[in-house]
């Protein structure tokens, strides 16, 4: 998995992109949770994303945001971030001008920037949300939401409560044109501690019944945490 660097509005970026053996392969950009948290782009959920995602026969993409590693620049809450994302898409465009779409993924922070982006490229056709801050922003920009996608947390998560996100999942449910499968990981807490396999497990059992599943299924069986 070669490291890579591109250029971003506040300076360089640094990157770790895994090119797909199947030709003009879709596209996948995995963002990462909060910097301001210790959130990297090698970040344990994001990395096991990452990964499911060549799995699938992916050309994929995770970056760290402006500040984080050896990419330039400072942290900015958010709205350079945005930009940052929007940035790592160009380039993984660039590179892959025959994909036929993009699937964007996100854990915590990277989970709302995600969506964030969903809303700004319509070449987007599915998202995996990972634990969105839905304490700190209702979400309600997504509206209407452009793309079906899976939301994921963990039932013992005491940092983002569920209630916050299930109301976040009802308004999605309730629009037209799009299908939001939202699953609660049974034993996960907000770091997924013990329960990453479970998550991908759930994630490569929604996307092998999507239309943004990529090329390869991937067989599974679903599981409880003890």
């Amino acid at each position: 998995m070669p490291e890579i660097i591109f250029n971003g509005p506040a300076g360089r970026l640094e990157g770790r992109y895994t090119h797909s053996k199947i030709e003009n392969a879709p596209l996948a950009l995995v963002l990462h949770p909060n910097p301001e948290q210790g959130g990297t782009m090698n970040n344990k959920i994001t990395f096991a994303m990452h990964q499911a995602f060549v799995q699938r026969g992916f050309s994929t993409l995770r970056f760290n945001f402006r500040g984080v590693g050896k990419s330039q620049g400072v942290h900015e809450r958010g709205e350079g971030e945005l930009s940052d994302a929007a940035s790592a898409m160009d380039w993984l465009q660039e590179i892959n001008k025959n994909a036929p779409y993009v699937c964007i993924a996100g854990y915590q922070f990277g989970a709302l920037m995600a969506m964030q982006l969903l809303m700004r490229r319509p070449e987007v056709k599915g998202f995996i949300a990972v634990t969105p801050p839905a304490h700190e922003d209702d979400f309600s920009f997504l509206a209407p939401c452009p793309s079906s996608g899976l939301i994921m947390h963990g039932d013992r998560d005491n940092i983002v409560s569920r209630c916050h996100v299930d109301s976040m999942a009802e308004r999605l449910h309730a629009q037209k044109g799009i299908e939001i499968d939202y699953r609660i990981i049974k034993g996960a807490n907000h770091f997924y501690r013990d329960t990453v396999d479970i998550m991908i497990a759930n994630m490569h059992d929604h996307m092998n019944k999507s239309e943004y599943g990529g090329i390869n299924n991937v067989e599974v069986e679903l599981e409880t945490a003890a």
